[in-house]
C-alpha cells in the first residue's frame, strides 16, 4: 500500500467526507485571496510615487503583517461572545468590502478600465496612501479568517496529532494548487482590466469564492468552537493564549482583547528567554524567523520590483509568485511523502539555505531581459526550488517545535512553552520584515532613480543579502545536538526535560494523565494521543 493510501486509510468515512469538503472550501478561499494580494500589490507599485515606490510597499506590507497578528488576538474574545460562523462571515465580508471600497473610490474620482488601444490604465485622483488604510484593515480581517480556518482541522479529526499532521500536509498541497492557479489567473486579470479594475474581479469573484467556501464548510460536521478547544490550541501555538489564561474571565470583549495583547507581550518575553537559554531552540531564530522573512521578501518585494522596474509590467509579478506557490506545493508534498525518511527539519533547511543563492539570477537577468512575458516565466521557474525548500522546512519545523516541547517540564502560570516560542519567533519576523523591507525598498528606489535600472540593487538586496542569509541559516543548522549528521534522526531535547526512555516508562505521570483526560473530554477523542493543531 502506498504512503498516500495508508494515510487516507487511517481516517474514518466521516473524517474523509469532512476533509474533502474542507479542502474544496479552502481552495476557493485561496483563489480569492490570491486575486486580492495580486491586485493590491501591483496597484501599490503603480500608484506610489516612483521615488519611493518600494519603500512604501515594504512599509505597507510590514503593517499588514502586524495587523494580521492583531486580527488573531481579536478572535478569542469574539468567538466567546458570538457564534464562530458569524465572526468568520463578518471578517470575510469586511475583507471583501475593503477591495470594493478601492473600486468605488477609484470610479468616483475618475478612474476607468484599461484602454485596450493604448494598453494603459487610467487611475482616479484618490491619494495613494489610502492603500495603507485598506491594507491594514484587510490584514486584521485576514488574521481573523486565517486563525479560524486553521482550527477547523482539529474539529474534523479530533486531537490525534498524527492525523492532524497528515491532514495539514494534504491541505497544504491543495491550498498551494489553488494558490498557484490563483496567482496565474490574477496576473491575466490585471493585464486585461488594469490594477484598479482588476478589483472588479476581486470583490465579485472573491466574494463569490468566499461565499462558496463558506457554503461548502457549512456541510462539515458541526463546527462549534464555543468551547474554544480548537481556538485555544491555535492561539497557544501562536503565543496568543493570554486571552484565555486569566484567572477571572472578563465579560467585556474589550477587556479580553486587552488581556490578549498583554498575554502576547508576556509570551514574547518568555519565549525569548526559552530560545536564548536552550541549545535545542536558539537555532530556530535564523532557521525559522529569518527564513520566513526571506520568503516573504522574495514574493512581496523582489518579484514586484523585477516585474515593474525590469519588465515594466507590474502584473507579471503574479506569474513569478505563481512559480513560488508551485514550489511551496512541491515542498509540502515532499514532507508528506518523506516524513519517515527525513525525521528532522535540518536536511530541508540546508536545502532551503543553499537554494537562496539562486536569487543571483535576478541581477543577471536584469541586464539582458526584454519586455517580454517569457522572462517572468523564467524567473518563476527559478523561484520554484527556493520556495520548495522554504515550504518543506516550514512544515517540518512546525512539527519539530511541537514535538520538542512535548516532554518539557516548563511551567508558567499564563504562558505555554509552545506559545512562548512561537510568539517570539513570529514577533521577530514581523519586526525584521517591517524594518528590512522598508530599508531595502529604499535601496531599490534610489538605484532606479540614479541609474534608471535596478541591476546594482538586485545584486545587493537580492544576491548579497540572500547569500549572507544562506551562510547564517546553514551555520545555525549545526547548533543542535547530533546536527552534524547528514540526516539526523533526533536533535536532543529541551533543557530541563526528561530523557525519552524515562518519559515512555512513566505511564503514571499525573500531569500527563490530566492533560489527556481534559483534551479527550473537550474533543471527544477516545485515543490516548493529543496534540496541537499546527
Amino acid at each position: 500500500m502506498s504512503v498516500l493510501a495508508r494515510a487516507w486509510a487511517s481516517y474514518s468515512s466521516v473524517e474523509k467526507r469532512n476533509i474533502g469538503i474542507y479542502i474544496a472550501g479552502i481552495m476557493f478561499y485561496k483563489l480569492g485571496l490570491e486575486f486580492f494580494n495580486g491586485s493590491i500589490t501591483t496597484l501599490a507599485t503603480d500608484r506610489f510615487n516612483a521615488a519611493n515606490t518600494f519603500t512604501k510597499l515594504g512599509a505597507a506590507q510590514g503593517i499588514n503583517q502586524a495587523a494580521q497578528c492583531v486580527g488573531a488576538i481579536l478572535i478569542a474574545p469574539l468567538v466567546k461572545k458570538f457564534p464562530t460562523r458569524s465572526v468568520l462571515s463578518t471578517a470575510i465580508i469586511l475583507f471583501a468590502l475593503m477591495t470594493a471600497l478601492l473600486l468605488i473610490v477609484d470610479a468616483a474620482t475618475g478612474g476607468h478600465f484599461k484602454d485596450l488601444n493604448t494598453n494603459k490604465a487610467r487611475y482616479g485622483s484618490w491619494p495613494p496612501n489610502l492603500i495603507f488604510l485598506i491594507w491594514t484593515i484587510s490584514g486584521i480581517c485576514y488574521g481573523m479568517v486565517e486563525l479560524i480556518r486553521r482550527v477547523i482541522p482539529a474539529d474534523i479529526v479530533g486531537g490525534d496529532v498524527n492525523k492532524l499532521r497528515r491532514m495539514d500536509a494534504v491541505v497544504h498541497v491543495f491550498y498551494e494548487v489553488a494558490g498557484t492557479a490563483g496567482a496565474f489567473a490574477s496576473s491575466s486579470a490585471i493585464s486585461r482590466w488594469g490594477n484598479n479594475y482588476s478589483f472588479f474581479l476581486t470583490p465579485e469573484k472573491k466574494s463569490v469564492f468566499f461565499a462558496i467556501a463558506g457554503g461548502i464548510w457549512i456541510f462539515i460536521s458541526i463546527l462549534n468552537f464555543k468551547s474554544s478547544a480548537g481556538v485555544a490550541e491555535e492561539l497557544d501555538a501562536q503565543g496568543l493564549s493570554g486571552v484565555d489564561k486569566s484567572k477571572k474571565p472578563a465579560k467585556n470583549v474589550f477587556v479580553s482583547i486587552g488581556r490578549g495583547f498583554v498575554g502576547f507581550g508576556e509570551s514574547v518575553w518568555v519565549g525569548a528567554k526559552l530560545i536564548f537559554t536552550n541549545r535545542a531552540f536558539v537555532w530556530l531564530l535564523p532557521s525559522y524567523a529569518i527564513a520566513l522573512y526571506l520568503h516573504r521578501f522574495l514574493e512581496n518585494s523582489l518579484a514586484p520590483a523585477f516585474a515593474k522596474r525590469t519588465l515594466t509590467v507590474s502584473a507579471w509579478s503574479q506569474i513569478i509568485v505563481g512559480g513560488s506557490n508551485f514550489g511551496e506545493l512541491l515542498g509540502a508534498l515532499s514532507v508528506f511523502l518523506l516524513s519517515d525518511s527525513v525525521p528532522t527539519p535540518l536536511p530541508w533547511l540546508r536545502f532551503d539555505a543553499l537554494a537562496l543563492n539562486i536569487v543571483w539570477v535576478l541581477p543577471a537577468f536584469a541586464k539582458i531581459a526584454t519586455n517580454k512575458v517569457s522572462w517572468a516565466w523564467k524567473v518563476a521557474g527559478c523561484f520554484i526550488p527556493i520556495s520548495m525548500g522554504w515550504a518543506a522546512g516550514d512544515v517540518s519545523l512546525a512539527a519539530y517545535i511541537q514535538s520538542a516541547l512535548t516532554d518539557s517540564h516548563f511551567k508558567h502560570p499564563n504562558v505555554s512553552a509552545l506559545g512562548a516560542v512561537m510568539a517570539f519567533l513570529y514577533a521577530t519576523y514581523i519586526v525584521v520584515n517591517a524594518v528590512l523591507s522598508t530599508v531595502l525598498g529604499k535601496v531599490i528606489d534610489k538605484d532606479f532613480k540614479d541609474h534608471k535600472n535596478i541591476v546594482k540593487s538586485l545584486q545587493m538586496v537580492g544576491g548579497v543579502h540572500f547569500t549572507v542569509a544562506c551562510a547564517v541559516i546553514l551555520a545555525s543548522t549545526f547548533i543542535p545536538k547530533g546536527a552534524f549528521a547528514f540526516n539526523p534522526k533526533s536533535l536532543g531535547s529541551i533543557k530541563g526535560s526528561r530523557p525519552a526512555q524515562d518519559q515512555q516508562s512513566d505511564d503514571g505521570d499525573e500531569h500527563r494523565d490530566e492533560k489527556e483526560v481534559a483534551i479527550s473530554s473537550i474533543k471527544g477523542d477516545s485515543s490516548n494521543k493529543s496534540g496541537t493543531a499546527v
